[in-house]
């Protein structure tokens, strides 16, 4: 909160009126062992312009860097407009909405969320909504399992998913006898092959995950696999970028039925990066799914007197119903995140969005034009990709990325901790936010960097 405007006049008419005679007595239930006399070696107070200055030169310290690094979080602009509304007292101390008749305001701009999350994604329902893109991927695979019929426990998943999100489902359901398997992708383009799927079909699965794009960046032939999901009785669990469907089809029009299910972090509409989080997961689904839904879902309905309201219609949560009833005991509703990404996406409208998502894929084709152009440096993966690609280097990639981010540049994210094939590769991005300068930059200290590398001569060791 920037400023508290209880002056010590206010202090005093709200204890004279509950009838306490200090603060100190609002908690004298607490035992005197447990209060905190002090907090040793904490500094007098500052002024706030002593405060200001301080917080401004520890911020200093991390320094200013443009971005090239994407792997599940973007640096996009979002308009001033969305935090000056969504830090407003409504909204920003606002939680669950327990209480509908005292709730009417964010029951409906979560239901607007859901509108705009089934508009986007081409499905029936979305509900509101989960922790991030990763639990949500967990979620999507115990809600598949539970509505499988024949009662199968095994999960298709494309190495090329987000590994962070393969990790989180992985440490969720394997305890319930849920087994995750590993799909290669084509090591030419970067995506999973249809044929690679069939030698895996005999076993059966509950559900094939497909995402759009890849980890990778890579766009998946998802025609092809939520048919071949489809034909071997299997749901079809999409895990989605949200600002890559404003180009591209929605999940719900795949193949020919569509998937089943929808899944992914929300962050690219209006949530800033901010050191990591939070961010907030989303999910929409077939309306055959509704009750197999983690969380809640908003609906809108009438008053005794014919007006409009919203209330919460489905709440298939641990605090609602029976613990062993719930669909979930993990699921969240990141209501302040929500709000952020509701009120982004009304401001910029379908079209905006569009010119987002056209603006960084195009940065990223000239991105890797640029880069491939330079010696020493190639495309990976042949095949169409959204605002990502991955780069081979012909120096260590972790040599090169310190020596780019000492001249203010963060290069890329390195493949080789999740990926060891890919040792020497590097995954680059570019949004909206990047200039034709910044690309420029970008190719010219890499190019020096790599060309330096290559006339340095070879060390001599001794043993």
């Amino acid at each position: 909160m920037p400023f508290i405007p209880h002056t010590q006049a206010d202090i005093d008419a709200m204890l004279a009126s509950i009838g306490a005679p200090s603060l100190d007595a609002l908690f004298d239930e607490i035992p005197a062992e447990l209060m905190c006399a002090g907090l040793p070696g904490l500094p007098d107070g500052l002024s706030e312009m002593a405060v200001t200055r301080l917080a401004q030169e520890r911020a200093g310290r991390d320094g200013h860097y443009t971005c090239f690094v994407g792997a599940g979080a973007y640096e996009h602009h979002i308009p001033a407009a969305v935090w000056q509304i969504v830090t407003r007292g409504e909204f920003y101390s606002a939680y669950t909405p327990y209480q509908a008749e005292a709730s009417q305001g964010t029951l409906q701009l979560l239901y607007e969320f859901q509108s705009m999350m089934v508009g986007l994604t081409g499905l029936d329902i979305a509900n509101a909504s989960l922790y991030d893109g990763a639990t949500a991927l967990a979620e999507a695979v115990l809600m598949a399992v539970r509505a499988d019929k024949a009662g199968r426990r095994r999960v298709l998943v494309p190495a090329s998913v987000h590994p962070r999100y393969v990790a989180v489902a992985r440490a969720t359901v394997r305890h319930q006898g849920i087994e995750l398997v590993s799909v290669p992708w084509c090591p030419q383009h970067g995506h999973t092959r249809v044929e690679t799927l069939d030698a895996l079909a005999a076993s059966g699965a509950a559900a094939l995950v497909v995402p759009q794009p890849n980890f990778f960046g890579v766009l998946e032939p998802v025609d092809a696999l939520v048919d071949w999901a489809h034909a071997q009785g299997m749901l079809a669990i999409a895990v989605v970028n949200p600002l890559a469907l404003a180009l591209l089809r929605p999940p719900g029009e795949w193949g020919g039925r569509g998937a089943d299910i929808c899944v992914g972090d929300g962050q690219p509409l209006g949530v800033p990066l901010s050191s990591g989080g939070p961010y907030f997961g989303f999910m929409t689904a077939r309306q055959a799914l509704a009750r197999q839904m983690p969380g809640r879902i908003v609906g809108r309905t009438v008053d005794f007197d014919g007006r409009p309201g919203y209330a919460l219609t489905l709440q298939a949560r641990e605090q609602h119903i029976r613990r062993s009833k719930a669909t979930s005991n993990i699921c969240t509703n990141q209501g302040l995140l929500v709000t952020a990404a509701t009120i982004h996406m009304a401001l910029l409208g379908p079209q905006g969005l569009k010119d987002v998502a056209l603006a960084s894929h195009a940065n990223t084709r000239a991105l890797g034009e640029r880069l491939a152009a330079i010696d020493g440096v190639q495309r990976v993966f042949a095949a169409p990709f959204f605002h990502e690609l991955v780069l081979r280097l012909s120096a260590p990639v972790d040599d090169v990325l310190r020596a780019l981010r000492a001249q203010g540049i963060l290069g890329g994210y390195a493949l080789a901790r999740d990926y060891p094939g890919l040792a020497d590769c590097l995954l680059v991005c570019a949004t909206e936010t990047r200039s034709e300068q910044d690309i420029d930059t970008y190719a010219q200290q890499l190019a020096r960097i790599l060309s330096r590398r290559r006339e340095a001569p070879p060390c001599a060791y001794k043993s």
